[in-house]
């Protein structure tokens, strides 16, 4: 769940949902969050809770430069992943009704909506703002189909907030990582709480409908991955070189000393790529090195962009299938 919920479109709801286990999760965290400490609940989370945070802390940086590096191998992946779910969602759909139907096609709506927004619009790192981005995605991490890495992305805060978890950043800049964790984290704490007690509500009414707009929220959480995209600007696209630009051209530090912190890049180079930025702010680059333009893509990429698909889809697929033989 930890490494699903790093990255932009899987959602680690989705993983917990194909090892058939999400059911118990959602009880556990409303439990908890109505201060009902069962001891059954408060091992299933202490449990999950190490995994989840030796992932964030341990990949994070990892996970940052394969999605801004191998877009298009990691979104083809991550496609097979997410909707190696459906199946599990489909049978707790059964049986098939119109009011189901319904729900599922709001689900997928609401997700092409979301996708829509692109990632255009990058927020300011203010308090209040990552209060409210932590709460929008941690209540999205336990929602199958939507990624809290994706509604980062979408809002123009995955690199703010993912990048300063890697152990570097901790490292490097402690008090400027801790600004931006704490009060994600708080916000994150508030989102779960309120929407593990809701959806534990939902899914004991009204079972069929709630899993339908599960599974449409899965399935329309896909429309946002298309694999073969790539940065407008490829030299904002990475934090390293995006923030070493940043310090030249809104920083005003010398060249000379920014390109000896950046390895490979000479400060002729850099003085080439920040050029064209002179004037602009920092959020101007950041939404600069969020856009994305579509490519076509070659016979082979097709190829393996689809035995990627398939090999994402197989591995939460059996995943899933050992886990409920475990519990069986």
């Amino acid at each position: 769940m930890g490494l699903a919920n790093l990255v932009p479109g899987i959602s680690g709801g989705t993983m917990i949902l194909a090892i058939g286990l999400y059911e118990q999760f959602i009880a556990a965290v409303a439990d908890v969050s109505r201060l009902r400490f069962r001891r059954s609940s408060l091992q299933f989370l202490a449990v999950m809770a190490v995994g989840l945070g030796a992932a964030v802390v341990i990949f994070s940086g990892v996970a940052v430069l394969l999605v801004t590096e191998y877009r298009p191998v990691m979104y083809a992946l991550f496609i097979g992943m997410t909707l190696g779910g459906a199946p599990e969602l489909w049978r707790e759909c059964r049986p098939l009704r119109p009011g189901t139907l319904v729900a599922v096609t709001v689900g997928v709506a609401a997700m092409a909506g979301f996708a829509s927004l692109g990632g255009s619009a990058p927020l300011q790192a203010t308090i209040p703002v990552l209060l409210l981005v932590g709460a929008a995605g941690a209540s999205s991490m336990i929602l199958p189909g939507i990624s809290g890495s994706y509604v980062l992305l979408v809002l123009g805060m995955y690199d703010t907030v993912i990048g300063s978890l890697s152990f570097s950043q901790l490292k490097e800049s402690p008090v400027e990582s801790l600004s931006i964790i704490v009060p994600v984290v708080i916000g994150a704490g508030l989102g779960i709480a309120l929407l593990s007690n809701l959806l534990k509500a939902l899914l004991q009414r009204f079972a069929a409908p709630s899993h339908g707009v599960l599974l449409g929220l899965l399935v329309g959480s896909v429309l946002g991955l298309y694999p073969f995209q790539q940065p407008v600007h490829p030299e904002l696209a990475t934090r390293t070189m995006r923030k070493a630009i940043v310090s030249v051209v809104v920083e005003h530090e010398p060249v000379e000393d920014v390109a000896a912190r950046v390895e490979g890049v000479s400060p002729e180079e850099l003085t080439a790529l920040a050029g064209p930025w002179e004037g602009q702010s920092k959020g101007d680059l950041k939404r600069a090195g969020l856009t994305l333009v579509r490519f076509r893509p070659e016979l082979t990429e097709v190829f393996g962009a689809v035995l990627l698909f398939l090999l994402g889809f197989a591995a939460t697929r059996r995943l899933g299938r050992g886990s409920r033989a475990a519990a069986a």
